[in-house]
């Protein structure tokens, strides 16, 4: 039996300047939305530890994570929905959790 890998199978690409800091964050935030009622949370809070808490702004970590917790994926994100996305949660200071218009603050 011959088991044949490719590169894409070894990498992901995502957001920011650091895929390592932003796929897996994004990935678990969404994850978390998934599992949860989010029609129900009135607040989330997310704690950054390693160095997703020593580089985190600067390698897209924040990012990850707000866009993560709106439901999206790092493969299926688009870098124009990123700004998008991002100007939103910044002007309204709210996430959409999943997508749901009603969020956290």
């Amino acid at each position: 039996m011959s088991l044949s890998i490719g590169v894409f199978d070894l990498f992901t690409v995502g957001i920011g300047p650091s895929s390592s800091h932003t796929v897996g964050p994004m990935r678990a935030a969404a994850d978390f939305v998934s599992r949860i009622d989010a029609d129900r949370a009135a607040r989330v809070r997310v704690d950054l530890y390693g160095s997703l808490a020593a580089t985190g702004r600067g390698h897209g970590t924040l990012t990850a994570v707000l866009l993560g917790l709106e439901g999206l994926q790092p493969a299926g994100v688009l870098p124009a929905e990123v700004e998008e996305r991002t100007a939103a949660i910044a002007e309204a200071r709210r996430v959409r959790l999943g997508g749901l218009c009603g969020g956290a603050p």
